[in-house]
């Protein structure tokens, strides 16, 4: 009997130790997975998608490979939309396509990331737009390669000799290498006869059906995040679009530019006039502009956008910001988010 019991109570031991080592077991690995599952979670709430079956029209012989120095892309070949959503029990359905910006050479992400977390805080879904730009030269030759039916000014690049890229001008993009170089101030006078065009080089074939490139691929993101607004808890009547310097340009772009299944609800530019002739549709999107006074070109192209969307009788709000305030150039005060946000709701896009 007494063995018997000996054998029972060692059972009973043994299976004790097993339980708490099981459990100890469970535990370090659920402490393991919690440890990892931030860096997890992030990347799958910030998917890339591509907005185009097979190759991007237009560009379909563009044979080099894209280039990611940290958080900016050059040599763009396939167009992404980096997903920013925000919590469920925040959203408010409105969507926001977000252009960064960087000369039409390269994209900058970093900005515009904590631009779209702002804009989650806010319930707007946020959706970074990746476009094509101008191709990097290739080292041999000092050309570009051309996508296909491109006309005129191969290889010649924004502010060579080969085009207009001397004439008179700001930097559009904050003056980045290779971008858009010029030397002195487009005028107001100049841009508005120019039908708001404050493209520097207008004369560069290349420049020109890269940027209608890029307008396409903002046509076609809002086409997606229409067709799977579902999917998103988003509004397909409330997709606008914002870009930042010559990332302002393109969401202008995609405003102007005849699309009658693309046209964005809203569109928002900051430090980023047009950088293709301006012709307001009879239902133009209502236009928010935000920019410093002192940013050359780019102020007075900003200026001729409020002058020629009021002619137009659409709607329009503008705030220039004395750079007293910050640098001559680049982004405004810091509130200028805050005064996105109100016009958004006066619009009734959001409800505060």
């Amino acid at each position: 009997m007494y063995y018997l019991g000996g054998c029972i109570i060692k059972n009973l031991l043994f299976s004790t130790i097993l339980i708490v080592v099981l459990t100890m077991s469970s535990t370090f690995s659920q402490t393991i997975s919690n440890q990892s599952s931030p860096a997890a979670s992030e990347i799958q709430a910030n998917p890339a998608i591509k907005i185009w079956q097979g190759k991007a029209p237009g560009s379909e012989d563009w044979t080099f490979s894209e280039k990611v120095n940290g958080k900016t892309y050059s040599n763009v070949v396939d167009p992404t939309l980096t997903v920013f959503l925000p919590e469920p029990e925040k959203a408010n359905g409105a969507a926001i396509i977000l252009c960064p910006g960087g000369a039409m050479r390269m994209l900058g992400f970093a900005e515009t990331e904590q631009v779209a977390k702002i804009l989650n805080s806010k319930g707007i879904a946020a959706f970074i737009l990746k476009y094509r730009v101008v191709p990097d030269n290739p080292p041999a030759s000092g050309t570009a390669t051309a996508p296909s039916g491109t006309r005129g000014a191969r290889g010649t690049m924004p502010g060579s000799a080969g085009g207009r890229g001397a004439m008179r001008g700001g930097m559009i993009g904050g003056g980045m290498p290779g971008g858009f170089g010029m030397g002195g101030e487009l005028s107001f006078r100049e841009i508005l006869s120019r039908n708001g065009n404050a493209n520097p080089a207008p004369d560069n074939q290349l420049h020109t059906e890269v940027i209608q490139m890029a307008i396409a691929d903002g046509h076609q993101a809002i086409r997606v995040l229409r067709r799977d607004a579902a999917k998103y808890n988003i509004d397909p009547k409330r997709i606008g679009i914002l870009g930042f310097s010559a990332g302002g340009g393109v969401a202008i772009g995609t405003a102007v530019t005849e699309s009658p299944d693309a046209y964005p609800d809203f569109v928002a530019t900051v430090y980023g006039p047009s950088l293709v002739d301006v012709n307001v549709p009879q239902q133009g999107a209502p236009l928010f502009i935000a920019v410093m006074d002192g940013h050359r070109n780019v102020t007075n192209g900003c200026a001729v956008l409020f002058a020629l969307w009021k002619e137009a009788g659409r709607p329009v709000e503008i705030h220039v910001y004395d750079h007293a305030n910050g640098s001559g150039s680049g982004m405004p005060i810091a509130t200028w988010t805050d005064r996105l946000y109100d016009w958004l709701a006066r619009r009734n896009i959001v409800t505060k």
